[in-house]
């Protein structure tokens, strides 16, 4: 078992999210579903929390109800090595939510992602401040990060 394990609260679609968030990512799966008894605090047999990895991750849903909701003060990266990865998981992810600037968007449980091509950090890095302030300044006016735009923009002069 890892040290950190991340608890996501959702009000009663712990479960749905655990589904659809294990479709998208490889070597995923649900691996517990625990439900609340008659103790409470929610209806006896409804699912009170579905532990879950995703991609070797592990996570866990717990349905505690409205009071919490998601923001963007917490987000997921995922770093893609390709273009056609980035694509993947931003169409994936946003079904349903809403797109958001910068590489950023939430799902439609409201949970926010950033779709990482690994060669953004590595551009924002180099040396050459002129070069990473032209990346940036091409990140900054993109939704979906496209590597060409970021590799075009590190190659004007």
């Amino acid at each position: 078992m890892q040290r950190i394990t991340p608890c996501l609260w959702f009000d009663t679609e712990g479960e749905d999210a655990a589904r659809f968030y294990t479709s998208i990512f490889p070597n995923s799966r649900i691996t517990e579903v625990a439900r609340y008894g008659s103790a409470g605090p929610r209806p006896e047999g409804t699912v009170m929390t579905v532990s879950f990895e995703l991609d070797g991750q592990e996570f866990l849903a717990l349905n505690g109800g409205p009071q919490f909701t998601f923001s963007e003060a917490l987000s997921f990266q995922v770093f893609c090595q390709t273009q056609e990865e980035v694509d993947a998981y931003w169409s994936k992810l946003s079904e349903g939510g809403e797109e958001g600037p910068c590489g950023w968007l939430k799902d439609r449980f409201g949970l926010s992602w950033q779709i990482v091509p690994t060669v953004l950090p590595e551009l924002l890095a180099d040396p050459d401040a002129a070069k990473s302030q032209r990346v940036m300044q091409a990140m900054l006016g993109m939704r979906k990060i496209e590597i060409e735009g970021l590799e075009q923009a590190a190659k004007a002069a």
